[in-house]
């Protein structure tokens, strides 16, 4: 179970989940930390890194299916670090790329898709939304 922010109410995530490999790319250690535990929690096989550099390093080790990315990374920004994904080649085809980020407004989602982003989630965000973009 997971509280939904600013509410106090919990919420869960679908039990129904593939076994997936996710990778979470988040700069702000706690919440790549509660978010690794939460998606852990839920059946998933989850590695993290906390900038762009060390995320190319594990995608191309660890192969994952999904990437939670924030956009906001100290080294690359996160629309630079989804180019940079795409073009892996020895990362499959069908790697689903989701934006985890504070910035939502209309600019922002287009420089997403247009980075290669499947989806624009902005936080704080839902379990079951998450899921969600997770499993299509």
């Amino acid at each position: 179970m997971a509280t939904q922010p600013g509410t106090g109410r919990e919420v869960s995530m679908s039990k129904e989940i593939a076994d997936r490999r996710v990778l979470v790319v988040e700069d702000d250690e706690d919440s790549a930390l509660l978010l690794a535990e939460t998606l852990g929690d839920h059946g998933y096989t989850v590695e993290v890194a906390h900038d762009g550099a060390s995320a190319l390093a594990k995608a191309a080790d660890f192969k994952p299916e999904v990437a939670v990315m924030d956009v906001g990374l100290p080294d690359m920004d996160g629309y630079q670090l989804a180019e940079r994904m795409r073009s892996l080649t020895e990362l499959s085809p069908s790697l689903r790329l989701i934006a985890l980020t504070g910035y939502g407004g209309d600019e922002e989602r287009k420089r997403s898709r247009a980075a290669g982003f499947d989806v624009h989630l902005v936080k704080p965000v839902l379990p079951d939304v998450l899921a969600k973009a997770i499993e299509p």
